[in-house]
């Protein structure tokens, strides 16, 4: 039988979404200099990980964008570019 995701699953782009979020009030609680020494390590350590699970949703998103612009050959898809 195949799996599939609970009803309560978070969708990718909302995962993303907060972790940045969390991400961003970590470094404004870190910049107002209140924390002590022992909560800024705390929170440096939590923010590495959200940080590097944003950089790697990111790197997913980049990589279905990629499939969907060249399905046969996704590295040579050619990156969208904005006009001026």
């Amino acid at each position: 039988m195949a799996k599939t995701a609970p009803a309560s699953a978070t969708p990718p782009a909302a995962d993303f979404e907060h972790s940045l979020d969390e991400l961003e009030q970590l470094v404004a609680r870190m910049e107002g200099g209140e924390l002590s020494l022992d909560e800024s390590l705390t929170s440096f350590e939590r923010g590495i990980g959200l940080y590097r699970h944003c950089q790697q949703s990111l790197e997913q998103a980049e990589l279905r964008v990629r499939l969907l612009l060249d399905p046969d050959a996704p590295d040579n898809a050619q990156p969208f570019e904005p006009e001026s």
